[in-house]
């Protein structure tokens, strides 16, 4: 017998729900069939899965550890994957408390998963998270901590991370509703000298994973809308502080270089030319955008330390190198 109880990260969802994850190689009709004869159940008694769980429930399963084993996946190989294939990276930790966590990614490395192969940003996360006694893998079976906003793979700078359910359900919520303000350095071709509010309308191509921009709308277009203003100007670049109003893939990349202002080392949307010369003198071989701040609105419930706080991430040292070369730092 294997006794469960509900905590914080799992309570609010369907008892169903909670032993799909739990034994989430068992067929949803093996769960109803063991619901039906007590040989799972909730606070002592019968349960039709339907119910609605609290912190403090306690869930029995009357099965041998040979089943209970067979119908779970182990995801102790995927969490420390990085660390097993000697790819471990120290996370660049830029604030950490006991429901947050944000972390200054690296230019080179996912968010997420793009493919079951993949090592992310994530798988990271669950390393240190384990490592450092915050979670345990009987908790990783019901319950993942994750990132709530992407960066493309060669774009470095700030990711948020919820360790908890609450946190993690805050901090989405103000990314999907644009309440969280956030800001990026880049670094582009020409000289910029105002700052603006650019809109216009994206389409997206799933096939060949890009973008392009116009100005009218067509078709199933959406708009979007990108603010931004000169920091400095130098040899032929200006390092441009963005303000992302709208968030689309690769909208910033797009968008600039829409506007003949693409960003350096951004082989997709920028100038080929521009991106070889640096690349021969510095070696880059990633744009350079990098999410460097996001202010936080005033917030209640388990963010409410968070209320009008803001987080920074530091330039990478390249970006930083080309910068004060170009006059522009």
């Amino acid at each position: 017998m294997k006794e469960l109880c509900i905590g914080s990260n799992e309570a609010g969802q369907r008892l169903d729900k909670f032993l799909g994850k739990y034994m989430d190689q068992a067929p949803k009709s093996f769960l109803y069939k063991m619901l039906r004869k007590k040989n799972i159940t909730l606070n002592g008694k019968k349960a039709l899965g339907n119910e609605i769980l609290s912190a403090g429930d306690t869930v029995k399963l009357f099965l041998s550890d040979e089943t209970v084993s067979k119908f779970s996946r182990s995801r102790t190989q995927e969490t420390y994957k990085p660390k097993s294939q000697g790819q471990g990276t120290k996370l660049d930790i830029l604030y950490e408390d006991e429901h947050t966590i944000f972390i200054n990614k690296p230019a080179g490395m996912l968010s997420q998963k793009a493919a079951p192969g993949d090592v992310s940003l994530v798988e990271h996360l669950i390393a240190y998270l384990l490592e450092s006694g915050q979670i345990t893998e009987e908790e990783l079976r019901t319950f993942r901590p994750s990132v709530c906003n992407r960066l493309d793979r060669n774009t470095s700078g700030i990711v948020a991370a919820g360790k908890t359910l609450a946190a993690l359900q805050d901090l989405s919520a103000m990314f999907r509703e644009r309440s969280l303000r956030k800001y990026y350095l880049c670094l582009v071709k020409g000289g910029i000298k105002e700052s603006r509010r650019i809109k216009g309308y994206l389409t997206k191509d799933r096939q060949k994973n890009t973008v392009s921009v116009q100005k009218e709308k067509a078709g199933d277009a959406a708009l979007i809308e990108t603010e931004y203003r000169p920091v400095s100007s130098g040899e032929g670049v200006t390092l441009l502080e963005v303000h992302l109003i709208t968030g689309k893939t690769h909208q910033i990349r797009a968008h600039l270089a829409a506007e003949g202002h693409p960003i350096a080392g951004d082989y997709k949307y920028g100038d080929r030319a521009f991106n070889e010369k640096l690349k021969k003198e510095y070696g880059l071989s990633s744009q350079l955008l990098h999410s460097a701040r996001l202010c936080i609105p005033r917030c209640t419930g388990a963010l409410s330390h968070l209320s009008g706080k803001e987080i920074t991430a530091p330039l990478p040292m390249i970006f930083q190198k080309i910068c004060r070369d170009k006059g522009v730092m």
